[in-house]
């Protein structure tokens, strides 16, 4: 075997690999002789079938497989030989026809960089802290009632944490909606599921009544037509109801799943999970930033096309509905953060070469209990992630980057900046 590289790039690599031809037939010739001993054919014995009707029948279908069988296997060999660490499947071009008694191919692809040892000692951080207080254990109660809440008719005029049932319709220049008659919606006023402006406009009226009023509608909102724009709003109120919040007592807490019922262990649990849930958001906070900082100090690496254009990908389809494609100028959008994300792992995870830190077990079991508590059925998303390579794969890649970015807190430049349990739980852009 015969191989040659060329650099068509600053990662970009050209691999030319040349087989004896005989290699090829010799394999071919084998796996031919194997289905002669296999293969059913009508009107022919089993065992029996002659090759060249075998030839003629399967020859097309064996030679490819047998040259995509070589190809794979060569081309691991010439990796090896070239001492070359390819990131990503190669992009393989051949004729498969033999030239010179040998046949030839070529792999274009992209190699991993070289990377640089990295020096954090000089790196300033300021390392999150924060405790659960009774207060937020407090907090999460009341969201816990709030979600088993119930709601009865009122007559009076609608308030904040009001159901509020209303027909409507909108109308601008030249759009209304509906073309004709009045469209039904209902929502809790102040609970979010409106805008403001719409919030205000339905507070202080009963059912039974009628008014409009000029509304603006944001720009993000879910009618293109409307989107941005400020229209005219009949309001007809269908139905107003008060919230009915049950008691916290021990009713309350076996409705949750308490074994002995009691308040107390209620509050236990909800402080062992707020808990759980402080700590991931910690080793977040406190990875993100590493991470921000790494891709500050080696802005310039050279980093692999294809896995920034993986990366890039993958951040546009997490904010896309189901089934819906990036479009170019979304994916061009993307790429800067993309390649920033990209240098990050990789530097993380050559820290975690160099200082020989391994995955802590322990911890990838803490991290995987405190992502199933935040589901009904926690015991069912422990058996997915056990049950998924690639998900536990992920999880393992999670847990290595945070023990890598502790690491790196103790030998940077790192202060501690106390924080609450909202402040740090706040989503983080980037």
């Amino acid at each position: 075997m015969q191989v040659s590289v060329e650099n068509v790039g600053k990662l970009e690599r050209k691999l030319t690999v040349k087989i004896p031809a005989d290699r090829l037939e010799n394999k071919v010739s084998e796996r031919i002789a194997e289905m002669g001993r296999t293969v059913r054919l009508k009107g022919f014995r089993p065992g029996k079938v002659p090759t060249n009707v075998i030839k003629q029948r399967f020859g097309a279908q064996v030679r490819g497989e047998v040259l995509s069988d070589l190809i794979g296997s060569s081309l691991g060999e010439a990796f090896e030989q070239e001492k070359l660490r390819p990131v990503a499947q190669p992009s393989v071009d051949t004729t498969g026809e033999p030239e010179d008694g040998q046949i030839s191919y070529t792999a274009t692809f992209e190699v991993m960089p070289e990377l640089p040892e990295v020096d954090v000692s000089g790196m300033e951080l300021e390392q999150p802290k924060a405790e659960v207080a009774d207060s937020d254990v407090d907090s999460m109660i009341e969201t816990l009632r709030l979600q088993r809440r119930s709601f009865d008719a009122v007559e009076r005029a609608s308030e904040a944490g009001d159901f509020v049932m209303f027909d409507y319709d909108a109308q601008t220049d030249d759009y209304r909606f509906p073309e004709e008659g009045q469209e039904r919606a209902g929502s809790v006023i102040g609970g979010g599921t409106l805008f403001e402006a719409l919030d205000e406009a339905l507070t202080g009226h009963a059912a039974g009544e009628s008014f409009t009023q000029d509304i603006a509608f944001p720009e993000d909102f879910g009618n293109a037509q409307l989107a941005g724009k400020t229209a005219k709003v009949n309001f007809s109120i269908a139905k107003v109801q008060a919230p009915n919040l049950p008691e916290v007592d021990d009713a309350f807490a076996k409705a949750f799943g308490i074994a002995d019922g009691t308040v107390e262990t209620l509050r236990k649990e909800v402080r062992a999970n707020l808990d759980r849930e402080l700590k991931a958001a910690l080793a977040g906070r406190l990875k993100n930033q590493v991470a921000e900082k790494l891709a500050e100090m080696h802005a310039d690496m050279d980093v692999p096309k294809v896995m920034v254009d993986g990366e890039a990908h993958g951040m546009v389809r997490s904010q896309l509905p189901q089934g819906q494609e990036p479009t170019a100028e979304m994916l061009a959008a993307a790429e800067p953060m993309a390649r920033k994300r990209v240098i990050a792992a990789l530097l993380l995870g050559e820290i975690a070469r160099r200082q020989e830190i391994k995955v802590d077990h322990k911890r990838v079991a803490e991290t995987l209990s405190a992502i199933a508590s935040t589901y009904e059925e926690p015991e069912r998303v422990v058996e997915l992630y056990s049950g998924d390579p690639q998900l536990m794969q992920g999880l393992h890649n999670r847990v290595l980057e945070d023990q890598v970015a502790a690491w790196v807190a103790e030998h940077a430049k790192t202060t501690e900046k106390e924080l609450s349990f909202d402040e740090v739980m706040k989503p983080q852009r980037g």
